[in-house]
């Protein structure tokens, strides 16, 4: 009896450990952003809520794909889950690109609603390409980087200015900068070689690269709020049962509004570290508002021409 009661539980947990899974997921930032954070602890919340029957093992910093490879290597299975910044996909659908037209939503609240607006669009676009939508979080309000004062868009001519998807890189050459594609873990590198002299990124990419190594001034433009999604290849998640999958979408949520959260309080820290170490953090000037005001009217209307229904379906959705 007591062999057989030892065979059982023996034969009990294997069967267990057999319908165990680990998945490998690329996330975008390093260890110490509070996106990365936010992923780690879904992952906890993944683990938790099925049980042990999905484990998520987390590696930041794109070093399993790159931006640019990400969307293309969680539909090719490469990774069956990763988070990718949504507007780097603006060269493939316009439509990708709302959360980083200038102005369109400055504050967390707008940025929620433009998320709520985009989302089903996007789900729908994912799903023809064979991935599902889990979330999305933002990043803190953009704001404008150089190593002199700024009064307006004249102070931009001819700077070398980092992009890091369509829309800054259009961004630039409206300001008359040139727009120079850079990744993030590349900005620090940049600045040194001359590479670029200029930037438009949040406050916390700036603490992440060490912004005050190499500019001077900081200016709080708040332009816009992109935000990084993240996104599992469709045949990986048809595989896992029904229970593992809803232990994945209640994840989801929490991190969703975890998220959120986490962003407002990042912001004014990571803006308050750059000030703690030296750099001259300002308002917009007069000046450059009044051009920005006129530089986000432009992109707006053409990114509704390029975006077409679906832009202006999200825009009506907002207002």
């Amino acid at each position: 009896m007591k062999h057989l009661f030892i065979g059982t539980a023996i034969a009990a947990l294997t069967a267990g450990l057999a319908h165990a899974e680990t998945w490998k997921m690329s996330a975008d930032a390093p260890d110490g952003n509070y996106l990365t954070q936010n992923i780690r602890a879904f992952a906890d919340d993944v683990a938790r809520l099925s049980d042990g029957a999905l484990e998520i093992d987390v590696v930041s910093n794109s070093v399993l794909l790159k931006r640019p490879e990400l969307k293309r290597g969680v539909q090719r299975g490469i990774v069956p889950i990763g988070e990718v910044l949504i507007s780097a996909l603006g060269n493939e659908d316009a439509v990708y690109s709302a959360d980083a037209v200038p102005l369109l939503a400055t504050t967390f609240d707008e940025a929620r609603a433009l998320w709520e607006a985009s989302r089903p669009i996007y789900e729908e676009k994912l799903a023809e390409d064979g991935l599902v939508l889990l979330f999305a979080a933002p990043w803190p309000p953009q704001g404008v980087y150089m190593n002199q004062e700024v009064t307006d868009a004249a102070s931009f001519e001819g700077v070398k200015f980092r992009a890091y998807n369509p829309s800054t890189a259009r961004l630039a050459e409206l300001l008359g900068a040139v727009p120079a594609t850079i990744a993030t873990s590349e900005i620090s590198q940049a600045f040194s070689t001359g590479v670029i002299n200029g930037m438009i990124t949040s406050p916390s990419t700036g603490v992440d690269s060490q912004a005050w190594d190499f500019v001077s001034h900081y200016y709080d433009v708040q332009a816009f709020l992109p935000k990084n999604m993240v996104i599992v290849n469709k045949g990986a998640y048809d595989g896992l049962s029904e229970e593992v999958k809803t232990a994945l979408q209640e994840a989801a949520e929490l991190a969703e509004t975890r998220g959120f959260e986490m962003a407002e309080e990042a912001t004014g820290e990571a803006t308050n570290t750059m000030a703690d170490n030296g750099m001259n953090v300002l308002p917009t000037p007069e000046g450059l508002a009044s051009d920005f005001e006129t530089i986000a009217a432009t992109m707006r209307t053409e990114w509704l021409e390029q975006a077409g229904e679906e832009g202006q379906k999200i825009v009506d959705a907002m207002n």
